[in-house]
């Protein structure tokens, strides 16, 4: 085959991926836009603290995402190796740890009220953004579950079965928003702490839906996944899988926390700033999903690969997967700058808030370029199982330099910019274009080194 058939067969693997993958996450995400939407026809003070709300839970719970990400791999990997009982046992694993955790990580979502007064949060806000905070924190332990399923299904390169999962959940989350926020089928009106309660239903069901769909699957490793007796060797590879995703939990806590510390520096600029930053963020999630569901697959590609032994067409899989994020980033950074107004439109009919908003998703526009690159780096590492370095370089790259960038732009005049949300996000587009070369660079070192270690006792190159 040609250098170029080579590649579109590769680029079709990942698009097979990479689909059902966009769907699953685009229907959990939508939990937020539906959650941001339907909060701000209730009011401006709960979509703020539906805003301040979830900035905070949700570097907890990417956290717990990340923690059991290490499922990917690790079934990819024996997936690869045609070994079933090391496929159930990281299941099964993840499905403990993830419950443990997520229980641990509760009481952290009970007691911000103040944190919220030191960083100065309106003082309207703090008493709904509690009780938003005290409903969601319920859906920890039953998202750590969760995620350890759909790391399995995932790994598996059954990605449609968390997209059904997924829907499944939305599905509840727009009739449980809608009961709970207004207050139907006799229930009192929460406002915006109906939110939180919609969504911990909401994982609850999906997580209902992935076990029964992943239970009758019929692979080799997904039988008997909720048997009550522990595994063989379980216990001693908790140190093991805790190595590999500790890093990769931590990692995108980093991200994502310094999007909720920004959020809360914002914050000081009062409930209508808070709202447009809030839509700008919002959306610039929802695009997030097209490069981080292809990461996704190239960790599950990687992976496999590494399990199969097939060293040398790893090269070519990075390759593909790089090329096709850029290509993907480019299109929608041009969509946002062309549809702007719109998506503000689609949030807010306040003028003053969706004229901010405009301006801010520009720059969440720039935005998508170096985030493309950076989080698919980082998803060819995870399947090389390389994680401990990569949580090295995001750390740099955030908390050295975005945070700090962000913060003087954004509120001390550096550079004599006006203080406002805009310096905010320059520090952010700093950041990524930082981590989004380190990343790459360790990508190639990770290359080398797997191409050196298989020598010349690799399998040949074949599709």
């Amino acid at each position: 085959m040609t250098t170029l058939s080579l590649i579109l067969h590769e680029a079709r693997a990942l698009l097979r991926l990479t689909g059902p993958l966009l769907l699953a996450q685009l229907a959990q995400t939508a939990m937020g836009f539906v959650d941001t939407v339907m909060a701000g026809r209730y009011s401006a003070v709960d979509l703020a603290a539906v805003a301040v709300g979830f900035s905070i839970f949700i570097p907890v719970y990417v956290f717990l995402l990340g923690l059991l990400s290490a499922v990917t791999p690790l079934v990819a990997q024996a997936h690869g190796r045609g070994d079933g009982k090391a496929v159930r046992r990281a299941i099964r694993l993840g499905m403990g740890i993830g419950l443990v955790a997520g229980l641990l990580l509760m009481p952290l979502l009970w007691w911000t009220d103040p944190f919220m007064v030191w960083m100065g949060v309106s003082p309207e806000v703090i008493p709904i953004t509690g009780r938003y905070l005290f409903a969601i924190s319920w859906g920890l332990p039953l998202g750590g579950i969760f995620f350890a399923l759909k790391g399995g299904g995932d790994g598996l390169a059954l990605p449609r079965l968390s997209m059904f999962a997924g829907f499944f959940g939305l599905g509840v989350n727009i009739v449980a928003n809608y009961v709970l926020i207004y207050g139907k089928l006799g229930l009192p009106a929460l406002g915006g702490a109906g939110c939180g309660w919609a969504t911990s239903f909401s994982i609850l069901a999906m997580l209902g839906f992935m076990a029964l769909l992943l239970g009758r699957s019929r692979i080799d490793g997904t039988a008997r996944l909720f048997a009550l007796h522990p595994d063989q060797a379980a216990t001693t590879s908790v140190a093991a899988f805790l190595r590999l995703g500790m890093p990769i939990g931590l990692a995108l806590f980093i991200e994502c926390s310094i999007f909720t510390i920004i959020a809360l520096f914002i914050a000081k600029f009062g409930a209508q700033v808070v709202a447009a930053h809030q839509i700008a963020l919002n959306f610039a999630s929802q695009v997030y999903m097209l490069p981080y569901s292809l990461s996704t697959a190239l960790t599950v590609r990687v992976g496999f690969t590494i399990g199969r032994k097939r060293i040398r067409r790893l090269r070519r899989i990075a390759g593909t997967g790089l090329g096709m994020a850029l290509i993907g980033a480019v299109l929608t950074c041009g969509g946002i700058l062309l549809f702007s107004p719109q998506i503000a439109a689609l949030y807010t009919a306040d003028p003053a808030v969706r004229q901010l908003a405009v301006v801010l998703l520009g720059y969440a526009a720039l935005f998508q370029l170096p985030d493309a690159m950076q989080v698919n780096a980082g998803g060819i590492l995870r399947g090389c199982k390389d994680t401990r370095v990569p949580l090295l370089l995001m750390l740099c790259a955030y908390w050295g330099i975005g945070l700090p960038l962000g913060y003087g732009l954004g509120l001390e005049r550096l550079g004599n910019l006006e203080p406002g949300p805009q310096g905010f996000w320059v520090g952010l587009i700093c950041a990524l274009v930082v981590a989004a070369l380190l990343l790459g660079g360790r990508v190639r070192i990770m290359l080398r080194r797997l191409e050196r270690q298989a020598g010349q006792g690799v399998r040949a190159d074949r599709p």
